[in-house]
């Protein structure tokens, strides 16, 4: 990263959940920047909670200097918390955003203290001398307000909350780190594959050699690799090859259907058979996963006529963010009327090119030799696909 630009966000090894409900095990990351130059220019604050280190961040790579501007890219309280920590540490500084968040600024925390502002919108540039900044309208990433802001002068992209990860710690471990990405892109941008399409598209041939996101690590090395994916996850299409297996299970029945149906995958050669119990497992990587593979199979007990709530809170968070282009293997369990096949595959049928592999399976309380062979066929069916 340019020695020009220099880190001063904070990092938070308290919180627990995430925006209410993503485990975050390893904290959270509020990335804030600093460009230094002819004028000065602080990109986004942090978590209010924070103001107090991030002030004294921002003071020490000031150098006794004062900030001419901040640059708020998104609202959310995570990134805005501490606007009004900074216009009343420096109130000569000017704030820059969109019009639009600043009338979320204003819903959030008021805006008397506000005297000096500079709305800018898609294009705009404010030069700060060898730096030039360029405003990129990113609305829907995944907020309507978000800019993204291009450094020209050196291919630094501050991208928001776009290209972020769970994790505070600032591991590299690729496979740690991809999988963190992953379940915080399909968590909190998921939906909006629209419109991220439509800011990758504006990010061609812009000269992007560094990303500096609001959560995770600056990425510099493999960025190539990250916008593949990115464009990957935008076009919902699976990103590798294997199976998710999603199961609910109340007396340990349709748990044995599911684990048979991973052992006959793993002898037909299935690569990447991952088996998940959705009433134990941490829903954000049961949904991740399912948009990571290319094929899903979905095990449900009958419950109330229903689904089980866990197998209906699952299959609602796929469809809430488009889940679509899949092959979908279905399990029901049912002692007097089995419904949770019907269930689901209604839930799922406004879900585009969703391809449902034969034959549905249906255990009658517990696995039998009908059952078993129609396991081994839908096996079969999910390997051949």
């Amino acid at each position: 990263m340019d020695r020009d630009i220099i880190p001063v966000g904070v990092k938070d090894f308290k919180i627990d959940l995430f925006e209410g409900q993503y485990s975050v095990p390893e904290g959270m990351a509020y990335n804030s920047y600093l460009i230094k130059d002819e004028k000065t220019a602080v990109m986004d604050t942090v978590e209010r909670g924070f103001a107090g280190e991030w002030l004294a961040n921002v003071e020490s790579a000031l150098g006794g200097a004062k900030p001419d501007y901040l640059i708020v890219q998104h609202m959310e309280p995570d990134h805005s918390g501490s606007i009004a920590a900074f216009a009343e540490r420096w109130p000569e500084a000017v704030v820059v955003a969109s019009a639009k968040a600043f009338a979320m600024m204003k819903a959030f925390y008021g805006d008397e203290y506000l005297e000096r502002r500079l709305i800018v919108k898609e294009g705009d540039v404010l030069p700060l001398g060898k730096h030039v900044l360029r405003f990129i309208g990113a609305p829907m990433v995944h907020w309507p307000e978000v800019l993204m802001t291009l450094d020209e002068a050196t291919g630094t992209l501050f991208s928001a909350d776009a290209f972020g990860r769970f994790g505070a710690d600032g591991d590299t471990d690729g496979e740690y780190v991809l999988d963190e990405a992953r379940r915080y892109y399909f968590g909190i941008v998921g939906k909006y594959g629209t419109q991220v399409k439509a800011v990758l598209k504006k990010l061609e041939g812009a000269g992007v050699n560094t990303i500096c996101p609001t959560h995770g690590n600056v990425i510099e090395d493999g960025l190539g690799d990250w916008l593949r994916l990115y464009t990957t996850w935008a076009d919902y299409a699976p990103e590798t090859d294997g199976v998710l297996i999603a199961y609910t299970s109340v007396y340990g029945n349709t748990r044995a259907a599911a684990e048979l149906l991973a052992e006959l995958l793993k002898e037909r050669g299935c690569a990447n058979v991952v088996l998940t119990d959705l009433a134990r497992s941490d829903l954000s990587r049961a949904v991740a996963d399912a948009f990571r593979f290319g094929k899903l199979a979905l095990a449900s007990t009958t419950y109330n006529n229903e689904v089980f709530p866990a197998m209906r809170r699952f299959i609602s968070e796929l469809t809430e963010r488009n889940f679509q282009k899949r092959a979908v293997g279905i399990i029901e369990n049912g002692s007097w009327a089995p419904q949770a096949a019907k269930v689901m595959k209604a839930m799922l049928e406004k879900s585009r090119d969703i391809v449902f592999a034969e034959p549905t399976v249906t255990v009658t309380s517990s696995l039998g030799d009908e059952s078993r062979a129609q396991l081994a066929a839908l096996a079969d069916a999910l390997c051949a696909g």
